[in-house]
């Protein structure tokens, strides 16, 4: 965990555990509770290379679904057009920078996708 983001473990650490200085604990006693951080802390989120919490996730998960159904109703969809973008998939993309997406593209996807 500390080889794949410090600042993200010390962050936790301080919010979960109210720990700000991990070295002035014993090592065993730091795996140990580093092991018991959650899944929606920054570092398992960063490890699983995911962007948002899990909550977050899943609603994107069912505004898409429910964009497409609205879609799939549609002539657009009979000729395969103006399919609505995927706002789950861009939140576990690849990115070295986790803010990558604007403010802009925000509002552009949500406004393709609203029903």
């Amino acid at each position: 965990m500390l080889k794949t983001d410090k600042d993200a473990l010390i962050c936790d650490f301080a919010e979960t555990y109210h720990i700000l200085d991990m070295w002035a604990h014993p090592l065993p006693l730091i795996a140990t509770l580093a092991c018991g951080l959650g899944d929606n802390s920054r570092i398992r989120r960063k490890m699983s290379g995911m962007k948002v919490d899990t909550q977050t996730f899943l609603i994107a998960s069912a505004v898409d679904r429910l964009s497409l159904l609205v879609w799939s109703k549609t002539e657009d969809a009979s000729k395969g057009n103006n399919r609505p973008d995927m706002i789950a998939k861009r939140l576990i993309e690849a990115d070295d920078d986790p803010a990558s997406m604007s403010i802009e593209e925000f509002e552009r996807i949500r406004a393709n996708n609203q029903v």
